[in-house]
């Protein structure tokens, strides 16, 4: 069935550069809390997912590659409201392309757009891809993974010959003449790209990086637009993304049952990490967590000869060579990882200090701002990326002990254990963490900073499918609050098919007292200090502990 075009009267075109903020349009086209929703006609489906056998990259099937440099050309991105599409209609201005985008709802995402001069609509419809009374089209059309081929703008795009791309093909021919570092894994990869991202641009390396989150030490946002061969990527596995890639180092951070939607189980996630790793190029290199058994399980394995010199198989170290033709270095807390982080305390800034060894040696001491075991690893995916791109071997502990300077700056992510003000003696944090796994590393860094205090979680489930197939795991995870308040599922790209809710969550947490409060809206103004709260459920939930 096709999508009909929208009504140009029902579409809403945000000039660049005009003093049209989100909160000044019409209510019916943002969605609370400033984040993107995506209806039911345009989530993505299995069907559009794993056309032409599973390796559909983009609607158009001539494959050819993108060709636009040095011409002053016009890209059209659909969905652009979101992370990773807004991250690349920012860095295609920056690359000089003329950029418009569109969208059914406004995120923040779009203001930084708006103010670098894209053409924003809110709504999807033939009329954004038409200038000069039709006379002139876009040179391509860019879409995220959530827009399924029935969209209008697709379609007119196709019928006018105009090439359409997936992200992952964009993504792939924007990267393939660079040195790309492409950091993937189920948790972690947004801080530690941006971290490595952040460590090399100080060292004085001026790359070019995509974080899949707002890095408030980025000028750009989540992104950094340079003229070096290096290109840092969040490499994202929902809907086989980073399949695209062909990096010269790649990172896994870790490997875990996530985008259930995507994945049966976690097999199928293994499958499809084991599919990126092998696009690693000749002579590459793997830096993986060699303290995630998910991770460790993707390793290629050959005959060592160990101790008394008894044979055994035996994940290949840094030293050696896969079959496959790039190196591996693995990393973790535990000893038997050729980069591994002892002696490990808190410091006096709400981070964490430790001494980061190579091989059983001790080579630095690492000092973070931001706390939790989750960032210690995260950190040491970052040394052994560094140290894997030095080309002399003899200089590879100079350049841990100077990028450690830079690491000890790094103030993390938006959304990641982010303070957000303070009442009463009680402090205030927002975080991203929508997984099991993340949910416990979550609390345990707030447990580990603020050990004396007792620990009140509002969590507002992502995803239905997500809420129906990890609920017991997720009861088990929030079970380490001391009180936990539980919401509405936030639906993302999904309608209720699941017949599942927040309020059965709630009942299966055992432990901690928790409540079922649906909604918790707080309407501006909403100040630093959360001095103010103006909605009678959020009330309730402070009212909880006494404030």
């Amino acid at each position: 069935m096709k999508f009909p075009a929208i009504s140009p009267s029902r579409c809403f075109y945000i000039p660049a550069n005009s003093l049209v903020k989100s909160e000044t349009l019409p209510r019916n086209i943002l969605s609370r809390n400033n984040l993107r929703r995506v209806p039911p006609h345009i989530r993505p489906s299995f069907a559009a997912v794993n056309e032409n056998n599973g390796t559909l990259s983009a609607v158009s099937k001539d494959r050819e590659p993108v060709s636009l440099k040095n011409q002053k050309k016009w890209i059209h991105f659909v969905g652009v409201g979101g992370c990773g599409m807004s991250a690349l209609a920012m860095l295609a201005v920056k690359q000089g392309y003329e950029v418009s985008g569109s969208d059914l709802v406004w995120s923040r995402f779009m203001d930084k757009l708006q103010e670098a001069g894209v053409r924003l609509h809110i709504c999807h419809s033939v009329s954004n891809l038409q200038r000069h009374n039709g006379s002139r089209l876009p040179s391509a059309v860019v879409i995220s993974s959530a827009i399924p081929q029935n969209n209008v703008e697709i379609l007119h795009a196709k019928s006018t010959g105009v090439p359409v791309y997936k992200r992952d093909y964009w993504l792939g021919n924007l990267t393939q003449h660079h040195k790309l570092i492409a950091v993937s894994g189920s948790h972690g990869k947004s801080t530690t790209t941006a971290m490595l991202a952040y460590v090399l641009n100080a060292m004085g390396d001026d790359l070019t990086a995509i974080v899949g989150a707002d890095v408030p030490q980025f000028t750009g946002g989540n992104i950094i637009s340079g003229s070096s061969e290096t290109f840092v990527l969040e490499a994202d596995e929902y809907d086989g993304c980073f399949l695209q890639l062909s990096p010269q180092i790649a990172v896994v951070t870790n490997l875990d049952w996530e985008h259930v939607d995507i994945f049966p189980d976690e097999e199928a996630v293994k499958t499809t990490f084991r599919k990126f790793i092998n696009r690693i190029r000749k002579g590459g290199h793997l830096i993986l967590c060699g303290d995630s058994e998910g991770a460790k399980s993707l390793l290629c394995h050959c005959e060592q000869t160990i101790g008394d010199g008894t044979r055994s198989v035996m994940p290949i170290s840094s030293s050696e060579q896969c079959a496959d033709n790039y190196k591996i270095t693995t990393y973790g807390i535990s000893s038997s990882n050729d980069w591994q982080a002892s002696s490990i305390t808190q410091n006096s800034e709400g981070g964490v200090d430790y001494t980061v060894c190579h091989w059983g040696c001790p080579v630095a001491d690492i000092s973070l701002q931001i706390s939790g075991i989750h960032n210690i690893l995260n950190s040491l995916a970052v040394i052994a990326t560094v140290a894997a791109k030095v080309t002399n071997q003899s200089q590879i502990y100079d350049t841990v002990d100077h990028l450690r300077l830079h690491l000890k700056k790094f103030r993390g992510l938006s959304r990641r254990f982010e303070m957000i003000g303070s009442i009463h003696g009680c402090h205030v944090f927002d975080d991203y963490a929508h997984h099991p796994t993340e949910i416990r590393a979550v609390l345990q860094a707030a447990r580990q900073r603020f050990h004396s205090k007792a620990l009140l979680v509002v969590f507002q489930p992502h995803s239905f499918s997500r809420l129906a197939a990890l609920k017991n795991d997720f009861a088990v995870a929030l079970s380490d609050a001391d009180q936990v308040i539980i919401t509405k599922v936030y639906a993302a790209r999904e309608t209720q098919n699941w017949n599942v809710n927040g309020k059965d969550l709630s009942a299966l947490i055992i432990g901690p007292p928790s409540e079922y409060i649906p909604s918790l809206v707080i309407l501006p103004p909403w100040d630093q200090n959360c001095s103010r709260y103006c909605n009678r459920d959020y009330k309730k939930t402070l009212n909880i502990r006494g404030l």
